[in-house]
């Protein structure tokens, strides 16, 4: 696999992946596809950043250096977590790098400023976690795949859990961009209590100070709060130090209490419950490999996040098996990539109409084991769940 300079081996002997670790005998000759991978590699979300090039990275390495029997050039550039640089970033592959499959981006509101550009210059574009429901309904498009779920429905199997918990008075947060509201929406859509303060937050803010005084004042059986990455440390961190935790339990979605958030809590997470797709106790052999895997290379826990990038590279990779490793013909591709051949890490899972996930949904705890905090599965919240836009969906 060859790997782009600029992007990935400035920084690939800190992380471990320099090119004499990641290279393998490929196994399809010829010039490699290129594929772009625009991803947030620096400021609050870069740990995920990190997380989603390097999961992907492992599964082409896992591989045998190669998706789908296809060699391939992943080219990996920082966003900068602004979605006027990722534009640029995604302007430039596809007009000086002639790419035409990307992936990598973590938050909507750059999703929203490279995607349409990718889409009408007949560009495919592969999602390991961005996915606002306006990609999944009106605004679909054939070309466009989530492998991680519809920004409302992780929030939803977290109002379902609100509800079988019995937290009948809620304060929910959120920052306020396209994510944020997708993900009180979709909180509100399967909870069945009562929400006594909803507040969007900045992108940007580090001090909840006022948003402790709102909840206090509301006096809530329980919070429900969506801020991802660095936003989500700070604001439990400040939620622990306000002493609300003790006395207002908190439920979350996976993006707010992930291996890298629970690290950076740590005790003091300890009863908090939330919902996921998976997590890094499930019982079966590719989550078992993958989990494995990661932490003999990186020396960390997989957060969800990577999984996700681990699985859209599989997902990939069985769409190239399919096409004989060519995007040129994006139908071919959407006909290889639709029926979801691939053994994805969280077990059961397909594509809806809309090509975005229907899969079960967990609810999860903070448990001290051995010690520590960890992450602890409890049971299967929803089934079979999909998204409440697939039938605005017409391709």
């Amino acid at each position: 696999m060859n790997l782009h300079r600029r992007g990935l081996l400035a920084s690939g002997a800190a992380l471990g992946l320099g090119a004499a670790s990641l290279a393998r005998p490929a196994i399809a000759q010829g010039a490699p596809l290129k594929i772009g991978m625009i991803t947030t590699l620096s400021g609050a979300g870069g740990y995920i950043g990190q997380d989603i090039r390097d999961a992907f990275l492992l599964a082409i390495e896992l591989s045998g250096g190669n998706l789908g029997g296809t060699n391939v050039q992943v080219m990996v550039e920082d966003d900068g977590f602004r979605p006027g640089q990722g534009k640029q970033v995604a302007e430039r592959f596809m007009k000086n790098e002639r790419i035409k499959l990307l992936t990598g981006i973590i938050f909507s509101n750059i999703l929203g400023a490279v995607a349409p550009d990718v889409l009408d210059g007949g560009g495919i574009y592969v999602s390991p976690n961005a996915s606002p429901s306006n990609l999944a309904g009106r605004e679909c498009h054939k070309n466009f795949w989530s492998i991680a779920w519809q920004n409302d429905s992780l929030h939803e199997s977290a109002g379902q859990l609100a509800t079988n918990l019995g937290q009948k008075r809620m304060f929910i947060l959120a920052p306020n961009y396209q994510a944020g509201r997708d993900a009180l929406t979709g909180f509100k859509r399967l909870y069945k209590g009562q929400v006594v303060g909803e507040v969007y937050t900045r992108l940007d803010q580090t001090d909840y100070a006022a948003e402790m005084a709102q909840i206090r004042a509301a006096n809530p059986e329980g919070v429900y709060q969506f801020h991802p990455g660095g936003l989500g440390i700070a604001f439990l961190r400040q939620y622990v130090q306000a002493g609300l935790l003790a006395n207002v339990p908190m439920t979350l979605a996976a993006p707010s209490m992930d291996a890298t958030t629970l690290a950076a809590v740590g005790d003091a997470a300890v009863g908090i419950n939330l919902t996921s797709h998976w997590n890094t106790d499930f019982d079966n052999a590719p989550s078992k490999r993958f989990v494995a895997a990661f932490q003999q290379k990186f020396n960390r826990v997989p957060t969800y996040y990577a999984q996700q990038s681990f699985d859209t590279a599989l997902a990939i990779g069985a769409a190239l098996r399919g096409t004989g490793g060519k995007v040129d013909d994006t139908e071919a591709f959407y006909r290889a990539m639709k029926p979801a051949n691939f053994e994805s890490t969280r077990g059961k899972f397909s594509f809806g109409s809309n090509n975005h996930p229907i899969q079960d949904w967990y609810a999860l705890k903070v448990e001290n084991v051995g010690g520590k905090p960890a992450l602890v599965t409890q049971g299967k919240v929803l089934s079979d769940h999909g998204d409440v836009y697939a039938s605005q969906c017409r391709f």
